[in-house]
C-alpha cells in the first residue's frame, strides 16, 4: 500500500463494446476507488467482469452506466510511444500479438472463468475462514502468556508471525474472497486489517486494486514506484541530479534492496495512519462513509499494541520487542509480495498489453513452487497467477485451479512461471542490477 496521487479528470471506459463516459459524480460514487481510473480511455470488459464476478450491485451500476453511453466512439488521446532504445527498453517486455490472436485469447479465458465458476469455485467455505481468522489471533494469545511469563523474544517473533498471517487475511477480505455480501467483507476486513493488524482496509484496497488492474504497467501500477528509494525501470531515473543521494541509491540497488525487506511493515503503518486519519475528506464517497470505522478500529490496533508495550518491564525491551516484532512481520510479508512481480519484465502502456488481461497478467507474474509449509506461511500467494487471473476467487482453492491455468496457457502459447524461492529472487535483484548499471552509466558520462 502506496500513497498516491489521485487522477480524477473525465475520462472513458469500454465495456462489452459499448464506450462509457466517467465523469466527476460517477468517479466519486466507485465503490473500488482508484481501480477504475488504470483503464481510462480503454477497453476494460474482461477486466470488469474478472473483478465483479458474482457481485449483483456492480452490474446493477453498469447497466445504469450503459443508459449515459454516447452513441460513437469518443475522440481518445494517443498513448505515446517509447523514445530510447537500449535505455527506456531496460527490463522491459513486448506484447506483439494480433487483434485477432488477441480476441481468440480473450474468448478462451472467458469461457475458463466461467467453467471455474458453474464448478463452484468462486464459493468460500465458511469453516476454512473461521480456522484462518482464529490462528493469528491464537498466536497472538500466545505471545501474551510467553510475555507474561518473561520469554520476550519468543513472543516477539510470535507477534510478528500472526501479522504476517494476518496481512494474507486483509488481502483475501478487501478482495471479497470471504462472503457474497460486500459489507461483510469489509467488516471483517477492518477486524483482522484495522483492528488486529494496524493496516487500512481501504489504503490498502486502493493500491492493490490497482496494481490488479494493471500489474507491472509502467506509468498504472503503482507497485512499481518507489523512488526515490529504487528504481524499477528507466524512466525514474529521471530528474535526479547524478550526484544526489538519490542516484546514489539507484546504483546500489541491488545491493540493499535485501536488507530493507523487514521495513515494509513500519512503511505500511505510517502509510496507514495517514491515509485513515484524511478518509473523512477523501474524493471516493465510499472512504468518507467508512472513515469512521476505520479510524476507531486502528485507534484500538494501537490502543492494545501500546498497552503490549507498556507492561513490558523496561525500556530496553519495549525496544527491542517492537522491532523485533514489526521486522519480522515485515520480513514474512516482504519477502512474499516482491518475489511474484519483481522478478518479471515490465510493459509500457503502449505496449497494448492491457487489452488482454489473461495475457498481462500470465505474463507479468511468477509464481513460488507449491507446498504445504509454503501454502501456509504464503497464505496461497505462491499461486500468485492463478490469484491474478481470478482475484476473488477464495484461497483454498487455488491449488485446485492450478492445473487447469496450466492447461490454459499451453493451449494458448503463453507463459507459466514457476520457480523455487531463491530463483525467484534473485530474477528480482537482476531487474534492479539492470536499472543500477543504467544510473552507473549516467554517472560515467556526467564524470
Amino acid at each position: 500500500m502506496v500513497l498516491r496521487e489521485l487522477k480524477n479528470k473525465p475520462f472513458y471506459i469500454k465495456i462489452d463494446g459499448k464506450w462509457c463516459h466517467i465523469d466527476d459524480e460517477v468517479l466519486r460514487a466507485h465503490p473500488g476507488g482508484s481501480a477504475i481510473t488504470t483503464y481510462r480511455n480503454m477497453d476494460a470488459t474482461t477486466v470488469f467482469h474478472t473483478f465483479h464476478t458474482g457481485s449483483k450491485d456492480a452490474y446493477n451500476w453498469l447497466t445504469q452506466l450503459k443508459q449515459k453511453c454516447p452513441t460513437q466512439n469518443p475522440n481518445l488521446p494517443r498513448v505515446p510511444e517509447d523514445s530510447i532504445e537500449g535505455f527506456d527498453d531496460v527490463n522491459i517486455g513486448t506484447f506483439e500479438m494480433t487483434e485477432e490472436r488477441s480476441e481468440e485469447i480473450n474468448k478462451n479465458f472467458n469461457k475458463l472463468r466461467a467453467k471455474l465458476r458453474s464448478d463452484g469455485l468462486f464459493d468460500s467455505s465458511g469453516l476454512f475462514y473461521t480456522r484462518k481468522v482464529m490462528e493469528p489471533i491464537l498466536t497472538i494469545l500466545v505471545a501474551f502468556f510467553l510475555q507474561y511469563h518473561a520469554y520476550y523474544f519468543p513472543a516477539a517473533v510470535l507477534m510478528g508471525i500472526a501479522w504476517q498471517q494476518l496481512g494474507w487475511l486483509i488481502h483475501e477480505f478487501t478482495h471479497h474472497q470471504g462472503f457474497k455480501n460486500r459489507w461483510y467483507n469489509d467488516l471483517t476486513s477492518y477486524f483482522v486489517g484495522n483492528f488486529l493488524q494496524g493496516f487500512s482496509s481501504s489504503g490498502w484496497k486502493e493500491q492493490h486494486n490497482v496494481h490488479h488492474a494493471a500489474t507491472n504497467v509502467v506509468g498504472r501500477d503503482g507497485d512499481l514506484d518507489l523512488v526515490p528509494f529504487y528504481a524499477t525501470v528507466a524512466e525514474h531515473l529521471d530528474n535526479y541530479p547524478q550526484d544526489s543521494w538519490t542516484m546514489i541509491l539507484f546504483r546500489w540497488q541491488h545491493v540493499h534492496w535485501p536488507f530493507m525487506l523487514p521495513f515494509l511493515r513500519l512503511s505500511w503503518l505510517l502509510q496507514s495512519v495517514i491515509f485513515v486519519s484524511q478518509m473523512g475528506n477523501h474524493y471516493y464517497d465510499y472512504y468518507r462513509k467508512t472513515a469512521k470505522y476505520e479510524q476507531v478500529a486502528l485507534t484500538l490496533h494501537w490502543a492494545w499494541s501500546l498497552t503490549q508495550l507498556y507492561f513490558l518491564p523496561n525500556w530496553p525491551t519495549r525496544i527491542m520487542f517492537f522491532f523485533v516484532s514489526h521486522l519480522v512481520g515485515g520480513f514474512l510479508l516482504a519477502h512474499v509480495v516482491t518475489f511474484n512481480h519483481y522478478s518479471v519484465e515490465k510493459f509500457a502502456l503502449s505496449s497494448n498489453i492491457m487489452s488482454n488481461y489473461a495475457c498481462l497478467q500470465m505474463m507479468t507474474t511468477r509464481n513460488m513452487r507449491p507446498g504445504m509449509f509454503i501454502d501456509w506461511l504464503w497464505g496461497g500467494l505462491n499461486y500468485q497467477i492463478e490469484h491474478h487471473l481470478f482475484p476473488t476467487m477464495p484461497r483454498h482453492n487455488l491449488n485446485t485451479v492450478m492445473p487447469l491455468v496450466k492447461e490454459f496457457a499451453a493451449e494458448n502459447d503463453l507463459p507459466y512461471m514457476v520457480d523455487d524461492y531463491f530463483t525467484g529472487f534473485w530474477l528480482g535483484v537482476e531487474q534492479f542490477k539492470n536499472i543500477a548499471k543504467l544510473a552507473s552509466k549516467l554517472s560515467t558520462k556526467v564524470d
